[in-house]
């Protein structure tokens, strides 16, 4: 590991930076943060890392897994990286990463995709976070960010996903609702997650070779467009004292429900 011993060693200057994502952006970076995301990234080996910085505890914490890189690991005490961060990086772990462009969905290709999460204006990064992590735990193959989605490589989201951001792969959708008729001009039976009475209860719908679940924001929920695109809604049914779930505890369901082989 390289000693750090300055805020003002150049090295680590792209460092001050994490807490503005918009600058991380324009310098086509995306931060990791804490021991255990970090320990993943590197395990994926398909992320081009510039560089780890990390205080000596959590690099003790790391040192099995840091020889697996070829990016600079940076060592400097708490207060150092306090300093540059602006503030307290409580996990001692960061690693900058550069961001790769997000593809777009235009159309899948007949192929072996058959589990598809697509998500309409969830742009709460601890929502975003969470859906991946589901989305990981139930075998999803493909995440859909519709209009006003979140970043899924935003550093809170990457965290609250526990790094299934960086596993799960990602895609935009260039046209909406046209992502959603895509979709089903592909073979996938689109499913609109609402809590509305009319929609169908969730029990009633049987597993679909290629299904892709779609779901939207707390509180507007999804768009009569998206919903008028899709193939079918169902609902998860409540007592009457809640009229809906948060979004990611609500997809949790879903998915478990329409993924049902994934369960271990």
């Amino acid at each position: 590991m390289i000693p750090v011993a300055s805020i003002d060693d150049m090295r680590v200057t792209a460092y001050r930076h994490i807490a503005d994502p918009d600058q991380l952006r324009d310098l086509g970076l995306f931060v990791a943060e804490g021991r255990l995301v970090v320990r993943r990234l590197i395990d994926l080996q398909h992320w081009e890392i510039e560089s780890i910085l990390v205080t000596q505890p959590a690099g003790d914490a790391l040192s099995d897994i840091l020889p697996k890189t070829t990016a600079p690991v940076y060592v400097a005490d708490q207060a150092l990286m306090n300093g540059l961060a602006g503030f307290n990086i409580h996990r001692g772990c960061l690693a900058l990463v550069r961001r790769p462009p997000t593809p777009t969905l235009d159309r899948i290709a007949a192929g072996p995709l058959s589990r598809v999460l697509v998500l309409e204006g969830v742009n709460n990064p601890d929502n975003v976070g969470g859906l991946f992590r589901s989305a990981a735990a139930f075998g999803i193959e493909l995440v859909v960010l519709g209009p006003n989605s979140g970043d899924p490589l935003y550093r809170k989201s990457i965290r609250t996903s526990m790094g299934s951001t960086l596993s799960v792969p990602f895609v935009q959708a260039a046209q909406w609702p046209g992502a959603i008729r895509d979709l089903r001009v592909d073979g996938f039976t689109v499913v609109a997650l609402t809590p509305a009475m009319t929609a169908a209860p969730l029990d009633e719908i049987f597993p679909h070779a290629k299904l892709a679940l779609l779901v939207g924001s707390e509180g507007a929920g999804l768009s009569e467009d998206a919903m008028r695109a899709a193939t079918l809604r169902i609902r998860i049914p409540t007592t009457p004292d809640v009229d809906s779930l948060n979004v990611t505890t609500a997809a949790s369901i879903a998915m478990y429900h329409c993924f049902a082989e994934t369960r271990g």
